[in-house]
């Protein structure tokens, strides 16, 4: 967000776009929230690693939509954040943000290894061995803002951490070296993570034709394409200062409206259709989504009476 949209916005502007901003997150957190319910619910989610990664992608979503919605209900309470309290939450920001795109390669060979190498799948899919790649993860998305902090630490007095500023990653790491870290961590990130998406596509296609049941391959060939619409729309971030530089000379005297819908767009809805695309398709886990709830709805129901 831009970091002037709360001196211009009047109270009910800023009021209504917090209220939707707000309600937004709770929402897609409520629905995010039955889905890791379910997936606890029934120990069989837990012993498949294509469930464990789909549900660590979700908390990540949590995760994001939380630390999103309160940096942008911060602009307009308390613009101005301790810079010790910024770290924690662009640390979260940041790191989860990273994962999910590694995330979502993570997926993308699983089920390469289910299709194209099957009696392979069972050995090398393991619930540990994916519960360490998950840590892993953290491990990877944690380490660009480490390597943020470090280069702070040597190009920053040690009264600036004291200091109050707007919570930005340009505000917090403002030296030429932290933006040269950033655009290089994502580059070669994204890169990686298409190359893995393509290549797993390209060898289940091939498997798909030449299998004679192809339901199962043809399904898995869906989820990848699947990964590549969710990565693309992860990668609406990137070009959100270039949408707001071509959209202000043609609505100057929208500029906060126009901000607060490029937000959404980028920010908001994908996480939105991140459950939807992958949890609602599964028809193992719609099952026990529909039992769990339908069966503690009845509960809760027959209880007062």
């Amino acid at each position: 967000m831009n970091s002037t949209t709360w001196i211009v916005d009047s109270y009910e502007e800023a009021l209504a776009k917090n209220i939707v901003i707000v309600s937004l997150g709770l929402i897609i957190n409520f629905i995010n929230g039955m889905l890791v319910v379910t997936f606890f619910s029934n120990p069989m989610f837990s012993r498949d690693s294509r469930y464990i990664l789909y549900i660590h992608l979700v908390i990540t979503d949590m995760l994001m939509i939380f630390i999103s919605v309160t940096l942008y209900v911060l602009t307009y309470a308390s613009p101005l954040v301790n810079v010790s309290l910024c770290c924690v939450f662009i640390f979260l920001g940041t790191t989860t943000f990273m994962i999910t795109p590694l995330n979502l390669a993570g997926m993308a060979i699983e089920r390469f290894i289910a299709i194209c190498k099957p009696l392979h799948h069972s050995q090398i899919c393991t619930p540990q061995r994916t519960y360490i790649f998950i840590c892993l993860l953290w491990v990877i998305g944690a380490v660009r803002f480490i390597a943020d902090v470090i280069i702070s630490l040597l190009t920053q007095p040690v009264s600036f951490f004291r200091s109050f500023i707007p919570c930005y990653p340009n505000y917090l790491f403002p030296s030429k070296s932290n933006q040269d870290n950033t655009t290089a961590s994502q580059v070669i990130c994204m890169s990686f993570v298409w190359i893995i998406l393509i290549y797993t596509y390209c060898r289940v296609l091939f498997t798909a034709r030449k299998a004679v049941s192809k339901g199962s391959a043809n399904k898995a060939r869906s989820t990848i394409l699947l990964h590549g619409v969710q990565l693309l729309l992860c990668m609406l971030s990137y070009i959100t200062p270039f949408m707001f530089i071509i959209s202000t000379p043609f609505f100057r005297l929208h500029q906060t409206k126009i901000t607060f819908c490029i937000y959404l767009l980028t920010n908001i809805l994908p996480r939105l259709l991140s459950p939807l695309i992958y949890g609602i398709r599964d028809q193992k886990f719609v099952k026990q989504l529909k039992e769990y709830f339908t069966c503690n709805f009845v509960i809760v129901k027959i209880m007062p009476s």
